[in-house]
């Protein structure tokens, strides 16, 4: 099995570098800071290039430490709140297909690092540390707080400030509650 988690951690590991990269540098194709910096701009992250750095520095830093297999939980938590962050500006709605522009794969990926943080990252890993059901849920408990923060400090087009933070914490509650009463 340390096999198979250990590809799971470098093929994600990688991509959210990868992809990160795109954002900050222009790499792999990518729009660079600045294409960045607009296109978050267009969604309501403003300023824009702050998110785009904070964005950046999220996936790479998560896909590394993730592909590393050190601090697994926090790399899970930091990934699912990029990709929650994804889900509300970009996918959800175009509902879940990726055919339309949904969120299925963003869906997949979160579940595959919350699936590493509550198994662990194998014994082909940089640490150990940490596994098991409650770090999986700690892990999804701080990407959702971390989704809810960019939400509370960049309101959607005709939010207000704090709303959906007060939604999201509420959402946050409930989902935690229903883990651990399946547990």
């Amino acid at each position: 099995m340390g096999i198979a988690r250990l590809l799971l951690r470098l093929t994600i590991g990688a991509l959210f570098v990868g992809h990160a990269t795109q954002k900050l540098f222009g790499w792999f194709g990518g729009p660079g800071l600045a294409g960045t910096a607009a296109t978050f701009e267009k969604l309501g992250l403003r300023p824009g290039r702050r998110h785009a750095l904070a964005a950046g520095a999220a996936e790479a830093g998560g896909g590394a430490l993730l592909a590393a297999g050190f601090a697994t939980p926090l790399a899970a938590a930091t990934l699912t709140s990029t990709m929650l962050t994804a889900i509300d500006r970009v996918h959800a709605s175009n509902g879940p297909w990726v055919t339309d522009g949904g969120y299925e794969y963003n869906l997949v990926l979160i579940a595959a690092v919350l699936g590493l943080a509550e198994t662990g990252p194998g014994a082909l890993a940089l640490g150990r540390g940490r596994a098991g059901a409650g770090w999986a849920l700690a892990a999804l408990t701080g990407g959702l707080a971390g989704a809810a923060g960019v939400r509370y400090l960049a309101p959607a087009d005709g939010e207000a400030p704090g709303e959906p933070l007060r939604d999201a914490a509420v959402e946050a509650a409930h989902a935690a509650h229903a883990s651990v009463a399946a547990a």
